[in-house]
C-alpha cells in the first residue's frame, strides 16, 4: 500500500523510534499485514457475533429484536455525532508529531472524547424519552450508553497502537471485547433474560479490552484524560469541519433505522434491523483496511504527494477487491445468512439484505477517498459532501420506507451510499491528486464479480453451495485476470516463495 520512497525526517518528527517506520520502505508491507490481521480477527468476531446473534434474535423474536437494534443504533448514532471523528484526527496527529506533542495530544484527546461521549449518551436518552419509546427502552439507552463510553475509552487507548502500525495488538483488544460481549449474550439467553439486560452485554468485554490496551500503551502516553479547556477548544477548532463531517456521516447511515421505526410498522423495522445490523458490522471492513494505511497517508500527505498517490492507488485496488467480494457474498447468500442469523421468521429480510449488500462496494471505495481527503486536511469538502448525503438519505429513506417498508429503506440507503462515493471521488480529483489505479485490478475484479453473481441464474442450488461457488468463481477470476495487486501477493508466504523460485 505504499512504495519504497523514503523521505527525510522533518524537525517535527522524532529522530529515532517507532514513528520512523512510517518513512521506511517496510511501512507498506507492515500496513498490509496489519490490515490483514485486523480483517482476520474481525472475521472471527463476526463468527462470534453471528453465533450470539442467532441465539439473541430467536430469543427476542421480531418486534423485540427491532427494539434492541433501534436503541443500539440510536446510542451509536449519538456517540458518533459527539465523538466527531476525533479518533482519526488523533491517528493523524500521532503520525506527524514528536514524542512530547503526542503525549499532550493524547491527554487532551482522551478528555474531550470521554466528555463528548457522555453528552452523546444524554442526547440518546433524551431522544428515546421524547420519541415515546417507553420506560424499558429509555433505560436500555442509559445502559447501552455506559457500554458506549467504555468502548470509546478503549478505542482512545488504541490510537497510539494504530499510529505505530501495531495492528495486531489493536485487533487483540477488539477481539477480547467481542468475546466478552458474545459470552454475555449467550449467558443471558440461557438464563431466559428479558430485553433490558442485553443492552449491558458489551460492558464486560469493554472492560477487559480497556485493561489490555491501557497496559500496552501505559509508558507511551498518559492514561488519565486531561481537562484543559484551552487545548480542547484548540483541538476542536482546528478540526471543526472534519468533526462535523464525521458527525454527519455517522448520522446519515444510522438515521435509516430510526426513520423506519417512525414511518413504518414494528415488523418492517425488525426486518430492516436484521439486515442493517449485518451491514453495520461489515462496513467496518474498509475502515480496518484503509485505517491500517492511514498513518502512511498522513505522513506522505505532509512530505511526498507522489508517494501519497501511489499509496492511495494501491489501497484503492485492495479495498475495491474486498468490497466486491463482500457485496457478492451478501447478494448471492442473503437467504442463507438470514436463515442462520435470525431464523425463518425473518425470511422477508432476504431481499433487504441483497439490496443493502451492494452498499459495501460504495462504502469500501468511499473510505479510501475519505481518508485521502483527511490526510490532505480537506475537511470542508468532506463536510459538504456528507451534508448532501445526509439530506439525500433522509428524503429517500423516509419516502421509500413509508411506501415499501424495509425494502424501500434499503433502496434509499444504498442509493445514498453510492452518491456519497461519487461525490467523495470528485472531491479527491479536485485536489489535483491522481491515484495510480491499475486497470487489471479494477476491471478484472469487476468482471470476476459479475461471473460469480451469475450463479443466481442456476436453478436448484442449495443456498450455501451457491455462495461457495460464487466466491470460488470470483477468486478464480481474480487470478485469471491478474487482478490482485503485486504488493498483496508478495505478502502471501507461498506466493512470495514461488516468485523467488521462478526468478
Amino acid at each position: 500500500m505504499a512504495d519504497t520512497i523514503r523521505t527525510p525526517p522533518s524537525p517535527e518528527e522524532p529522530a529515532v523510534g517507532e514513528q520512523d517506520l512510517l518513512d521506511s520502505a517496510s511501512a507498506g508491507a507492515r500496513a498490509i499485514r496489519g490490515g490483514a490481521i485486523r480483517v482476520i480477527t474481525f472475521a472471527v468476531t463476526v463468527l462470534l457475533g453471528v453465533g450470539s446473534s442467532a441465539l439473541l434474535y430467536r430469543h427476542l423474536r421480531v418486534v423485540a429484536a427491532g427494539h434492541y437494534v433501534t436503541i443500539l443504533s440510536l446510542v451509536t448514532l449519538c456517540g458518533g455525532l459527539t465523538d466527531a471523528g476525533l479518533a482519526a484526527i488523533g491517528v493523524r496527529g500521532l503520525a506527524t508529531r514528536d514524542a512530547e506533542g503526542r503525549r499532550r495530544l493524547m491527554g487532551s484527546l482522551g478528555g474531550v472524547r470521554l466528555f463528548l461521549a457522555f453528552v452523546g449518551v444524554i442526547v440518546a436518552v433524551a431522544f428515546a424519552a421524547v420519541a415515546g419509546y417507553g420506560q424499558t427502552l429509555v433505560l436500555g439507552a442509559v445502559i447501552a450508553g455506559v457500554g458506549m463510553i467504555l468502548v470509546v475509552l478503549q478505542d482512545t487507548y488504541a490510537i497510539p497502537l494504530t499510529a505505530g502500525l501495531r495492528m495486531g495488538w489493536v485487533a487483540a483488544g477488539e477481539l477480547l471485547r467481542t468475546v466478552g460481549t458474545a459470552i454475555a449474550i449467550v449467558a443471558l439467553v440461557l438464563a431466559g433474560a428479558g430485553l433490558l439486560p442485553f443492552y449491558a452485554a458489551v460492558i464486560p468485554g469493554a472492560l477487559a479490552g480497556i485493561a489490555l490496551t491501557a497496559w500496552l500503551v501505559r509508558r507511551e502516553v498518559p492514561l488519565r484524560p486531561t481537562v484543559r479547556l484551552g487545548e480542547w477548544r484548540e483541538l476542536l477548532r482546528n478540526t471543526l469541519s472534519y468533526s462535523l463531517a464525521t458527525a454527519v456521516s455517522a448520522v446519515y447511515f444510522r438515521v435509516a433505522i430510526i426513520l423506519v421505526s417512525l414511518v413504518s410498522n414494528a415488523h418492517q423495522t425488525g426486518y430492516f434491523a436484521v439486515s442493517f445490523r449485518g451491514i453495520e458490522v461489515l462496513v467496518s471492513v474498509p475502515v480496518l483496511l484503509v485505517g491500517a494505511a492511514f498513518p502512511i497517508f498522513a505522513r506522505a500527505a505532509r512530505d511526498d504527494h507522489a508517494r501519497l498517490s501511489y499509496a492511495v492507488g494501491r489501497t484503492f485496488e485492495a479495498v475495491w477487491i474486498v468490497g466486491l467480494a463482500l457485496a457478492l457474498a451478501l447478494v448471492v447468500g442473503a437467504p442463507f445468512i438470514i436463515e442462520v442469523v435470525a431464523g425463518p421468521l425473518f425470511h422477508p429480510a432476504d431481499q433487504v439484505l441483497r439490496i443493502q449488500g451492494l452498499t459495501l462496494i460504495a462504502t469500501c471505495v468511499g473510505a479510501v477517498w475519505g481518508y485521502t481527503l483527511l490526510s490532505l486536511h480537506r475537511h470542508r469538502q468532506v463536510l459538504v459532501v456528507s451534508l448532501l448525503a445526509l439530506a439525500l438519505t433522509v428524503v429517500l429513506t423516509a419516502t421509500l420506507a413509508s411506501v415499501d417498508g424495509a425494502r424501500g429503506a434499503a433502496i434509499g440507503t444504498t442509493t445514498s451510499e453510492f452518491a456519497l462515493m461519487v461525490m467523495l471521488g470528485i472531491a479527491v480529483r479536485n485536489t489535483g491528486l491522481r491515484p495510480v489505479i491499475g486497470g487489471r485490478a479494477f476491471w478484472g475484479s469487476a468482471i470476476a464479480a459479475a461471473a460469480g453473481a451469475a450463479t443466481l441464474l442456476i436453478p436448484g442450488l442449495a443456498d450455501v453451495i451457491r455462495v461457495v461457488l460464487a466466491l470460488g468463481i470470483y477468486g478464480g477470476g481474480l487470478l485469471a485476470f491478474g487482478a490482485l495487486p503485486r504488493e498483496l501477493i508478495e505478502q502471501i508466504p507461498f506466493a512470495a516463495r514461488l516468485g523467488r523460485a521462478r526468478r
